[in-house]
């Protein structure tokens, strides 16, 4: 009666342990597909952090920035990609003694793949009390030169747009068209900042 038994069961044995070792590498393959696919989407998205700008650096927050907007209200459309995409009159106060340079940087750091910049104007002169019509300006990270206007995803929360203004003891020697990168480095060491900020979603 024992021996029919363990006759019986060993074949269920062999047929179970047999479906777990077809089984498991199956369930192996799902799930590296599935890694796969969520990595492929992720990079199609931008999700990533690190390919955005570097962060501005910091330094004695003293300039007072000005916009058409009260800081961190929400930029008005005409300044947007919803609007006529127009360039933002940025204005300011404070700018101490000793410089010999301006900078504007102006950046999203809401971005889906990282920190964008939208905006780099530098050479202005220390006496200026806003950005003039005719500047120097870098490309942003649309690989474009100039202004290009907030277009947040549709459905994301508002992003943030920071303006912020460099005061620097020394020349940058920044050519027109420069990369983001470079003139953010150029910003090391700056004698005051001073921002302000807008915010603006698409539904």
């Amino acid at each position: 009666m024992i021996s029919r038994m363990s006759h019986s069961v060993a074949p269920t044995i062999a047929s179970a342990s047999l479906r777990s070792t077809v089984v498991a590498p199956r369930r192996a393959w799902s799930r590296a597909i599935a890694l796969g696919c969520c990595q492929i989407a992720l990079l199609a998205l931008g999700c990533g952090g690190d390919s955005g700008a570097p962060a501005p650096p910091a330094a004695p927050a003293r300039i007072v920035v000005t916009s058409a907007w009260r800081d961190g209200a929400t930029i008005p459309v005409r300044f947007t990609c919803s609007g006529a995409g127009a360039r933002p009159p940025v204005a300011w106060r404070g700018v101490p003694r000793g410089a010999r340079e301006l900078v504007l940087v102006v950046t999203d750091p809401d971005a889906p793949g990282g920190r964008f910049v939208h905006w780099t104007a530098y050479g202005i002169a220390p006496d200026a009390r806003s950005v003039p019509r005719r500047v120097r300006e870098g490309r942003n990270s649309a690989g474009k030169t100039g202004w290009t206007p907030p277009c947040p995803p549709k459905g994301d929360r508002p992003h943030r747009y920071v303006f912020a203004l460099y005061a620097l003891g020394r020349r940058s020697g920044l050519a027109a068209g420069a990369e983001p990168d470079r003139v953010i480095g150029a910003l090391r060491g700056a004698l005051a900042r001073g921002a302000m900020t807008g915010r603006f979603g698409r539904r």
